[in-house]
Parts: structure tokens; C-alpha cells; sequence
């Protein structure tokens, strides 16, 4: 579903401090959601994404969910600071650079996140590494993270991987540990807080993978189905064709063929059904069924046996078993009759696992930020700066032009202005003049005072939609929400939270 918006803006003041102040904010505006919250389903959520030769990776599409944003009408007003303009420095720029550079040199903050969407199929948005007091810190828009389709909370298997291309994870997967976004959001899918900040693990690669079709064997039925559900949900994509199957254990793996072999000799079906040998018989055929199947499980106390004359049409060759009775039957002719023998007994029925299982080998590639860097924070910043827009667009224009194909970083630059869309409660907005398309761009960095040679500068919003506001049936504008401090309180929460290693 995709919720159809009406946007509106109108041109702001330009310039912007870059003075640190701490805004006013309150503990209670902060929501957080785990995502992989232990060490555990971290490696399996990254399983999942390196395992079956990537295919979910590669196979992913790009979000599409609240991407349309309409443009009905103009309207007067926007976004207001709430405190003073502050920065936070990028990493590896606190100290700052006057060096210029003509050429766009593209972030290696930026990437993909991947996640399970309602639909339950892979999907990818765009993010970015920000600064934070553990290096570990991803910024992305609200509905990148919470699942605004089916009210689940959080996107399942959520992974950030920087400079993502075409199943290639050059510095990584970095599995998400904590989502935290303004209550709003989270409560109430407020637009003017469509933004998220997210703690990852440090990065793993895979150093292997082990496949396993060997059958495990279990003593009870709970301990397979324990077992079966265990890969189901720790192995996620690292399992296929998982059946449990009931065995028969024939007095400690006792070989004796095939069922329908083991037929009961003529001679003693003959005592079974002469009256005057039929007491004779019974016990005459439990030691034929000891000596074939094996007796070392059973004792005299829990044997039982039964012969009886049954139609043609119930003839079967063969045994059957159920947990509740332990019995074997062995279906024989006598002259032109045909009979049923039941033995009964305390046999031992054992459960075997089969299936196909994926083990991945990780290894650890260290801190987010430390590989690829983090970007600044910019809040309360005057509209009308240009800010560089860098994201995966892909999708097709609404005349039906695919101008992006998703699978490359772009960058688009323009000067904010202030926007609304009243449908997502988004009074609060910004806009930039971008051809991106929405689908895969949801997430993009809007970087302020981005600096070419040192490919960083200030986070100052995120897209979270996009609008063909000259109703040409092309995409012209990206929107974001205004960046306070109460933007700046979710971003100080979550900056100062460490995360951890997986493996």
C-alpha cells in the first residue's frame, strides 16, 4: 500500500550556525525497539543475508511503501527551530577542513539497509553511518526500520551494508542491535518524525560455509521438532525440506531388510492357524519376530501377540506403528485364507531429522565507523542551504521512464525549502529539488556543508518521500522532516550506546 499525500512549500531564509548547543528535549519523545538484541540471532540474521549464495541480497527490491507523495497544493508555512543550531562533527572531521574540490566525490557512509518486509519477501532502503560515541551508529528514515504495514514494530532481519553492489559487501554486513525514533513516529506514524537512528554490531564477513545432509537422530518426537524448529528460526534461509521422520529402532538397529520381506515362514503360519497349535503357535511366532527383529529391548511381561483372519481386500505386506500401541503386523496366506499376526511389545521409536543445513562462518571487520567513517548532525539549521542528496534511486518515473536502476550510488544538490503534507500529519517538512524516483531513495542522506575531498559533512535530513510537484509526470522533489532538537534527543540517545561484537 502506498498512502497518497498532498505536499506542499513555499522558499525559506538561507544561512546556518554551526555553533554546538544542546537542545531541550524529553526522555519520554525517545522510543526504542530491539532488533537482533543478542549475539546469537545477530550471526543468524547474517547468516541469512550472506547464506544461499547471497540470492536475498541479490534478489531484494527496493521499498515502495509511503514513497508517493502528490502534489495537490501550495501552502504557506513549515518548519520552525525549536532551539538554538547545533553540529555534531563527522568522524575523522573534528577538526575542520578548508580544503575545496571541484568534483563530487561520493560518501562511503552511504549503503543499503535490507530487511523482510509485511509481505515477507527482501527489501532494501538507503542509509547512512553517522557519528556516534562507538562508531556504530545508522541513520534512514522511520518507515526504513518500523513496519508501518502490518503494526509489527520493527523490519525483521535488519542489516546496514555500506557501498552494497550486486551481492558485494566490501567492508561488511552490520547487523542492527537498537532502532530508536521519536514516540511519535512510533505511536503514530507522525511524518514530521520519519526518521530513525539505529546501533549495529561491528561488521562480519563470511570465511566459510558448510553444508549438511546427514540426518540427526533424536530418542523423543519433542526433542526433533525442538531441533527442526531451532533451524527454522536461527538458520532462517540456512535450511530447506526439514521433516521429521518416525523410525522404528528394531532392538538396537537390528538390520532386517526391507518390511515387505519379512515374511513369516509357511511352517509357522500353519501352526498359527491349526486349532490344535494355536496356543503353540503364538509363541512359536514371537520367537520367529525375536530372532528377526531382535529381543534385547523386550521383556516377556510386555510381549503380546494375536492371529486372526482377515478379508482380502485388507491385505497389505508390511508393519505399521504408533506411538500409543509399539506394534508390528505381518499380513501371510494360509491354503486360501489370509491372516494377521500383531506382536506388540515395548518397541522404541526413535525420530530422525533430514534435511539440507547452511552453516556460515563469520569473522569480525571491526566498527562501522572506523571502516567507512560517520557523517555530522546538523539541527535547527535555517532553510534555504544547499545540502548533496545521495541515495539509491530506482523505479520508474510516473510517465513510465526508469531513469534509475538502484544498483549505484547517485547524488542530486539543491537548496532546501519548507514543505507540509497534512496526510501524514507532515506540517513540518523540508523539500529539495531532486529527480529522484522514490523507490530505493527513501532513506537518502541530505548532507549539509558536504566536503568533496574529505566526503563528509552534516546529516541535515532524510527522504522520505518524493513528489512530482509541476504535475509533468516526473519526479522533481524529495521531502524530509525538518531536523530539531527534538531530531537531535532520538539522535543523543542512540550515539551513546555501545553495541559490540557478533563473532
Amino acid at each position: 500500500m502506498k498512502r497518497t499525500l498532498a505536499l506542499g512549500g513555499v522558499a525559506a531564509g538561507l544561512l546556518a550556525s554551526a555553533a554546538v548547543a544542546a537542545p531541550a528535549h524529553a526522555a519520554g519523545d525517545v522510543s526504542s525497539d530491539s532488533l537482533a538484541s543478542t549475539n546469537l540471532a545477530a550471526k543468524q540474521v547474517a547468516a541469512f543475508w550472506y547464506g544461499e549464495n547471497k540470492a536475498n541480497l541479490i534478489n531484494a527490491t527496493p521499498y515502495n511503501v509511503e514513497t508517493t507523495v502528490p502534489s495537490k497544493h501550495i501552502s504557506t508555512g513549515g518548519p520552525t527551530a525549536d532551539t538554538k543550531p547545533g553540529v555534531v562533527p563527522a568522524i575523522g572531521d573534528e577538526k575542520k577542513s578548508t580544503s575545496k574540490s571541484k568534483n563530487v566525490n561520493l560518501p562511503k557512509t552511504t549503503g543499503k539497509v535490507f530487511f523482510i518486509g509485511a509481505d515477507h519477501k527482501p527489501h532494501w532502503c538507503t542509509a547512512t553511518s553517522v557519528q556516534s560515541s562507538y562508531h556504530n551508529l545508522v541513520a534512514t528514515a522511520g518507515h526504513c526500520v518500523y513496519d508501518t504495514e502490518s503494526n509489527k514494530a520493527t523490519l525483521d532481519k535488519w542489516v546496514f551494508i555500506p557501498g552494497y553492489y550486486q551481492g558485494k559487501t566490501p567492508w561488511g554486513i552490520y547487523v542492527g542491535k537498537t532502532a530508536y525514533t521519536h514516540y511519535d513516529f512510533d505511536v503514530y506514524e507522525d511524518g514530521d518524525r520519519d526518521y530513525a537512528f539505529v546501533t549495529v554490531y561491528n561488521g562480519v564477513l563470511p570465511t566459510g560455509a558448510t553444508v549438511s545432509h546427514k540426518p540427526e537422530f533424536f530418542e523423543t518426537k519433542a526433542e526433533a521438532e525442538a531441533q527442526k524448529a531451532k533451524y527454522e528460526a536461527d538458520k532462517s534461509n540456512g535450511h530447506s525440506r526439514l521433516r521429521i521422520v518416525p523410525r522404528i529402532d528394531w532392538a538396537h538397529k537390528v538390520t532386517v531388510g526391507t518390511a515387505g520381506s519379512m515374511k513369516v515362514p509357511a511352517s509357522v503360519a500353519q501352526l498359527a492357524v491349526d486349532p490344535s497349535t494355536i496356543n503353540s503357535a503364538r509363541t512359536t511366532l514371537e520367537n520367529w519376530a525375536k530372532g528377526h527383529i531382535g529381543d534385547s529391548t523386550f521383556s516377556d511381561n510386555t510381549w503380546g501377540s494375536s492371529v486372526k483372519e482377515v478379508p482380502a481386500n485388507e491385505h497389505a505386506d508390511g508393519w505399521n506403528s504408533t506411538d500409543a500401541t509399539k506394534q508390528t503386523i505381518y499380513y501371510f496366506t494360509a491354503g486360501d485364507k489370509k491372516y494377521k499376526a500383531t506382536f506388540w511389545g515395548n518397541f522404541d521409536v526413535d525420530y530422525w531429522l533430514y534435511g539440507r543445513v547452511l552453516w556460515i562462518s563469520l569473522k569480525d571487520v571491526g566498527r562501522l565507523g572506523d571502516n567507512v567513517g560517520g557523517q555530522g548532525l546538523a539541527y535547527n539549521q535555517k532553510i534555504g542551504q544547499p545540502v548533496f542528496v545521495f541515495g539509491y534511486p530506482s523505479g520508474s518515473h510516473p510517465d513510465g521512464n526508469h531513469a534509475f536502476s538502484g544498483k549505484t550510488l547517485k547524488w542530486s544538490y539543491g537548496k532546501t525549502f519548507a514543505a507540509q503534507a497534512p496526510a501524514i500529519k507532515g506540517e513540518e517538512l523540508v523539500g529539495v529539488k531532486s529527480s529522484f524516483t522514490g523507490e530505493g531513495s527513501i532513506g537518502s542522506s541530505w548532507l549539509l556543508k558536504y566536503n568533496n575531498s574529505r566526503r563528509l559533512g552534516y546529516l541535515n535530513g532524510v527522504t522520505i518521500g518524493v513528489s512530482d510537484t509541476d504535475k509533468n509526470n516526473r519526479i522533481d522533489t524529495s521531502v524530509s522532516p525538518y531536523f530539531d532538537g527534538e531530531t537531535y534527543g532520538v539522535y543523543k540517545s542512540a550515539a551513546s550506546v555501545w553495541s559490540g561484537k557478533i563473532v
